[in-house]
């Protein structure tokens, strides 16, 4: 089906309703596999979306990889002018054999609640070795608010 890169609309109602705490939260990213049946993006609610990783579901399995994905770690708030930002250390999945087409950023502190989505832009593979998610911006510099994987203007 389809992945869309789009943050979640219903984390921008939750968010409102003071259901995220990104600073005290667990929040982690998980791997949508290669070809998904599902489509994912602006309307995703929920990391039970993916539906797991039963072949009927459309989260990626393979070795370095298990189910719910991993915890991202350094989630930085900060400002930009007046655009709240957020930064995120890179993920890395070591020694992992699998593809993906995209991935989920979810709360699991909070009933696995979506926050974003992510469209890979074709199905990247790792061979035993390093998977990584690089965040923006790539290649060096500090996240802005034209550039930081979630913005809030």
């Amino acid at each position: 089906m389809a992945i869309t890169t789009a943050m979640c609309n219903s984390f921008k109602q939750e968010l409102l309703q003071g259901l995220h705490d990104l600073d005290n939260h667990v929040i982690k990213l998980a791997l949508i596999k290669a070809s998904p049946s599902g489509t994912y993006g602006a309307g995703t609610t929920n990391y039970s979306n993916l539906g797991g990783q039963d072949p009927s579901g459309d989260e990626v399995s393979g070795t370095g990889y298990n189910a719910e994905g991993q915890v991202l770690d350094n989630i930085t708030i900060t400002l930009d002018g007046s655009v709240a930002i957020v930064d995120i250390d890179d993920e890395v999945f070591s020694s992992a054999t699998m593809s993906a087409d995209g991935c989920i950023i979810y709360n699991s502190s909070a009933d696995d609640r979506a926050i974003a989505v992510i469209d890979f832009d074709g199905t990247k593979t790792s061979t035993n070795g390093d998977f990584t998610i690089e965040f923006p911006p790539t290649g060096g510099g500090s996240p802005d608010s034209s550039n930081a994987i979630i913005r809030i203007a």
